[in-house]
Parts: structure tokens; sequence; C-alpha cells
């Protein structure tokens, strides 16, 4: 019936192709079913799966009237980029997606690979993984740096020297990168001090996902006017 419909089949239901109804009432009926008898993440993974599966020409529209009725219901998710994050506030919700929606070149994939991650351990309905999304967060940031200087040697905190030395970083915007670095990271580089003796909150996630996507966001376009 379409790719999508084979998509939600196959990978979502996980269910053999061969068995799809081939009448487009029958599937509806089937899907009305399933949807209703959800726990309550299964419902937001099947939103998501469907924004993720659909085509472009649908998905800015779908995504937006998702967010509106999530805003509607009080709900504590709203779509960042392509997944749902329990994040609610606009301009949080702007900052990451302003980066994950921008059509990079691709030098800067491994950027957006690593805020994908982020986003994806963040917002993991059931099994959350706070510590592994802040690694991803300001490892973003470090491949950045890494790709303005053509080097993929040394630590963030070493590296915003030279950038400083070399493009003109802002000491301001330096020294609080170097905090930010500093919240992960122990003196030697090792990122063990917030997140390998205590566990993460759902907070600090939030903070390190928005601030270091912000980061990369002014860093782009700062860096690429000089």
């Amino acid at each position: 019936m379409g790719p999508l419909v084979d998509a939600l089949w196959l990978y979502h239901f996980k269910i053999p192709l061969d068995t799809v109804p081939n009448f487009w009432k029958d599937f509806l009926k089937f899907i009305r079913r399933r949807f209703f008898d959800y726990e309550w993440h299964e419902v937001y993974d099947f939103v998501e799966f469907l924004a993720q599966n659909m085509n472009s020409h649908h998905k800015v529209e779908f995504i937006e009237t998702a967010n509106h009725f999530l805003e509607i219901e009080n709900s504590a998710y709203r779509f960042v980029g392509e997944s749902l994050a329990e994040i609610t506030s606009q301009v949080e919700i702007e900052a990451v997606s302003e980066v994950l929606d921008n059509e990079l070149v691709s030098e800067f994939d491994p950027v957006t690979s690593h805020l994908n991650q982020a986003l994806s351990h963040f917002s993991h309905r059931t099994n959350p993984d706070y510590r592994n999304s802040i690694k991803e967060s300001i490892s973003a940031v470090e491949a950045l740096v890494k790709i303005f200087l053509n080097n993929s040697n040394g630590t963030l905190g070493q590296l915003l020297n030279k950038l400083e030395r070399e493009r003109n970083l802002h000491p301001a915007l330096k020294a609080s990168l170097s905090s930010l670095y500093g919240y992960t990271s122990d003196a030697d580089g090792i990122r063990h001090a917030l997140i390998e003796s205590s566990e993460p909150s759902h907070k600090d996630a939030k903070f390190m996902l928005v601030a270091c996507s912000a980061f990369v966001s002014y860093l782009m376009e700062d860096m690429s006017m000089r």
C-alpha cells in the first residue's frame, strides 16, 4: 500500500509483509486496535516512528501538528528534530532543532551524529541513558572544534586554546566552553568527574544537550564568517 505502510508493518509491528491487509479500511482497523491497546510509551514510539519514516513533503506539517496537540494536552514530550523528547520549552527545542534540522555539508556529519545520539539516549521513554547523552553532547562540540582546526588530536580543553589563537575565538566563549567541558571531565581530560561518580539526572542531560547544541549553532555561524 506504500512505503510507510510497509515500514510500519515490517519494522514497527515486526510482522511479515505478506500479511499486510489488502484493503485500506482493514489496515486502519488494525492500526486503531493496536493504537488504543498501547501503553503510554508505545503511543509515543508509534508517533515518533511515523515522523521518522514518512516522506519529507508531509513530515514538517505532521511534526508541527503533533507538537500543537502535545502542548494542548500538556504532554511532557515534544518533537525535537524527528525525536520525541521530554522537553517543553520552545527555546530549548529550537536550540537543538536548529542544528539537527540544518542541512550541513557532509564534513560536519560527525557533529550532528553525536547530537542525534545524545538526543536518542536522552529521549528513550523506558530506559533513558543520561550518562551517555551527556558524553555525546560534549563530543559534538569537540568534533566541531576538531573540524575547524583540521586537527583530530587533543582534548577539547587543549583544542580551545588553539582555536582562540588561530581562529580568534572570543575569550568569554572559550571560558564558557571550557567550563562546560570541565563539567564532564577531570584535570586529565578523562570524562568521569560528574558522569562516573554519580548518576546524572534528567536536568543534567537536558542542560548539556541544549547548551552544547546552542554552542554548536553559534560556532558554526561565527566561525564561518571568519
